[in-house]
């Protein structure tokens, strides 16, 4: 006979411990062990048939045959970018996201497509009804007999249908309103989302249906359960945006089937989701021209080259110690160039605030755009504007100087192709590829040299 003892999860981590305590040991954070029981000894699981753990062996790696699964390629070239070419059979997607960013529209217009394939789609909502569901997609123009809207919330109930439709994708919106009847706590509670999620694993692995996943997210922006949610997934995707801005940003933080950091740009339109082919061009747009403090860099997102503006405000400041704010940047990446800036430039910015952003709501982490930001800072300490054709791209290292960057080929074209007429890079990037016609390519090998370079009055 199975046995119930009592234990107490965290909500935020998933540690478990026998008696209650006031502080996570696992996280840190207070009050968050919620009591909950636990079902020990043997207990019965339900598999519907096909869908069976029996029966496994292992097998040589020189036996296995190794073949390219065939993608099922949706109308929006965006994500299907982010996934690594397509939809693959048999992979488990998390999408996590702000509520109302978009993540329903996002699945609903997905399914839409495949359905218009000819392909069956089973849309499960566990947070809305069917006719809610309907409304949107009649805001949203979907139309197709072969995509199947279920209002469910026990994972048994979604188990059986899955079993008799076969579909070719299932969406579960959302993760945290599905239960398990064995599992004693409440939905959304840490184990009934591990436990859920670890079922349609088996469920999308066994019987290779791909199952897309939406998560809800904490208000520090990650996805809401345990860490071991996203590492128990496939694909973890972020649907990132400005509510009251109209692009989203989808992106991609793992991808067992493609690179990571790949981005996907959205524009919200009354109808649904539309993608954005260049988005450099939508970075760029509203930029001012002539004015100091603003340079564009060619940042890398996965293997595309974005073209995004970085803003510098330099302002005296009124208090013993200065304000460095950054957004869309690493915000301790600031006060590291201004450091570089004063002890190998010579600039006096120990008593100046500091503010800077990334125009359009990108969020940039990788080291190619420590040259624009330090540039940025410079020309409006110094108040005199860049060129508005060029483009500074390079690590900047503790002494000073520029070191190379990945992929500077990509970066240039993409530069060449907006028009720009100069490029600012290290010098060591410049030999083996060829130089695009169009565009001037100027090595620098320090600080010093790039601002001499780039800051220049007319």
């Amino acid at each position: 006979m199975a046995k119930r003892k009592t234990k107490f999860v965290c909500q935020e981590c998933g540690y478990e411990s026998a008696k209650w305590l006031g502080k996570c040991p696992g996280c840190n954070n207070w009050n968050t062990l919620v009591e909950e029981t636990a079902i020990t000894g043997k207990q019965s699981r339900h598999t519907f048939s096909g869908i069976s753990q029996a029966g496994s062996k292992p097998e040589r790696i020189t036996s296995i045959e190794s073949q390219d699964e065939p993608r099922i390629a949706t109308k929006l070239n965006e994500l299907n970018r982010v996934l690594g070419g397509g939809v693959v059979p048999g992979s488990l997607v998390l999408i996590g996201g702000d509520p109302g960013i978009g993540k329903s529209t996002l699945l609903l217009q997905v399914s839409s497509q495949l359905a218009d394939q000819e392909l069956p789609v089973l849309y499960i909502s566990g947070e809305e009804s069917t006719r809610q569901t309907k409304l949107r997609a009649e805001r949203l123009g979907v139309n197709s007999d072969l995509l199947y809207v279920l209002s469910e919330t026990n994972l048994q109930d979604i188990a059986n249908h899955i079993e008799d439709l076969k579909p070719a994708l299932v969406v579960i919106d959302s993760i945290q309103t599905i239960y398990r009847e064995e599992v004693s706590s409440a939905p959304g509670s840490v184990s009934q989302v591990r436990e859920c999620t670890s079922e349609l694993m088996r469920i999308a692995k066994t019987s290779n249906i791909p199952v897309f996943i939406v998560g809800h997210v904490t208000k520090e922006g990650a996805i809401a359960g345990p860490r071991l949610l996203e590492h128990m997934v496939d694909t973890v995707l972020y649907f990132e945006g400005e509510r009251h801005h109209t692009y989203r940003i989808l992106r991609g933080v793992k991808n067992r089937f493609g690179s990571t950091n790949e981005m996907g740009i959205f524009e919200m339109k009354e109808e649904g989701l539309r993608e954005v082919k260049n988005p450099s061009e939508i970075f760029l747009e509203e930029r001012s021209k002539g004015a100091a403090g603003s340079t564009v860099v060619a940042s890398m997102e996965g293997t595309r080259p974005v073209l995004v503006e970085i803003q510098a405000l330099i302002s005296p400041s009124s208090f013993g110690n200065p304000r460095r704010m950054a957004n869309g940047l690493d915000n301790n990446r600031v006060p590291l160039l201004m450091a570089v800036l004063e002890k190998r430039v010579g600039m006096m910015l120990q008593n100046q605030d500091a503010y800077l952003k990334v125009a359009g709501g990108v969020k940039l982490d990788e080291p190619a755009i420590d040259l624009a930001v330090t540039i940025s800072i410079a020309s409006s300490f110094r108040d005199i504007p860049t060129r508005p054709d060029d483009i500074f791209i390079g690590e900047v290292g503790l002494t000073g100087e520029i070191r190379r960057v990945s992929r500077i080929e990509q970066r240039v074209q993409e530069a060449a192709k907006l028009g720009f007429k100069r490029v600012i890079c290290p010098k060591n990037n410049l030999d083996g590829w060829t130089i695009p016609k169009g565009i001037e390519v100027i090595g620098i090998q320090s600080v010093q040299e790039a601002l001499n370079i780039g800051l220049v009055r007319e």
